[in-house]
């Protein structure tokens, strides 16, 4: 006789052949047992693994949330401050004119946006021609994560696509020699390279979007190297040095 076989539980009884049966089911339901607690030992294994994994810091959610904890909004920045920074002016005739520095680990982002009548927006761009042509978009980019100029309480540029042209002013370049007028759409919509350009060459990207029938809101946005200028000091700040020197 069979090893396998030669057992037999008290219930089952003697040698008949339902008894022979009974012990291939009990066999047979012993091993899809052991088997579902193998399979459910490995996916909790599995389970600890990635847990493990995501609390080491190099999940992609980790690194988001340390370059925002790196980032910080530098105080008392100045539109005249800003527009030296970038080299653009901003006319005297200019509204609402805002700024703002962030400040990371990486790079630093200045900000800086004012609004026109449509007349002062069209001299202001020809005086500030782009490096090539002016871009319209294709589409609004509905995926644009409000960070930048939401810090001013505006929409991102790449949120707009009516009455939108934008492109890259290097003030320090040559002027263009093209002429500045609104070119094709790009197959990108602001498909301009996210590359930060930090270089001796400072280019800005400018947005100009006509939001109302007769005013352009102009944005500009640039890039530094951290601690490239010695940043505004604060009022708060000002006064400490001022009690201090007494």
């Amino acid at each position: 006789m069979n090893d396998v076989y030669a057992y037999r539980a008290p219930e089952e009884g003697g040698g008949g052949g339902n008894g022979g049966r009974g012990g291939r089911r009990w066999w047979l339901i012993a091993g899809v047992t052991v088997g579902v607690l193998a399979l459910s030992g490995a996916v909790t294994a599995g389970g600890w693994l990635l847990a493990d994994q995501g609390g080491d810091g190099d999940g992609a959610d980790d690194r988001v949330a340390e370059q925002a904890a790196d980032a910080r909004w530098a105080e008392g920045i100045s539109s005249e401050w800003m527009s030296e920074q970038m080299g653009l002016d901003v006319p005297v005739t200019a509204r609402s004119p805002q700024a703002a520095y962030e400040v990371t680990s990486r790079f630093d982002t200045g900000l800086l946006t004012f609004t026109l009548t449509r007349s002062e927006a069209e001299t202001y761009l020809e005086e500030h021609p782009p490096e090539g042509k002016w871009l319209e978009p294709s589409s609004a980019q509905a995926d644009v994560t409000p960070h930048d100029f939401a810090h001013l309480g505006l929409p991102e540029p790449e949120t707009f696509k009516d009455g939108m042209r934008y492109g890259y002013v290097c003030p320090d370049a040559a002027k263009a020699t093209e002429d500045p007028g609104a070119s094709g759409t790009p197959d990108n919509p602001f498909g301009m390279s996210d590359a930060y350009d930090t270089s001796d060459e400072r280019c800005v990207r400018l947005y100009a979007h006509e939001y109302a029938p007769k005013r352009t809101r102009i944005y500009l946005r640039a890039h530094f190297e951290p601690g490239n200028s010695p940043l505004p000091a604060t009022p708060s700040s000002s006064a400490s040095a001022s009690t201090s020197a007494r």
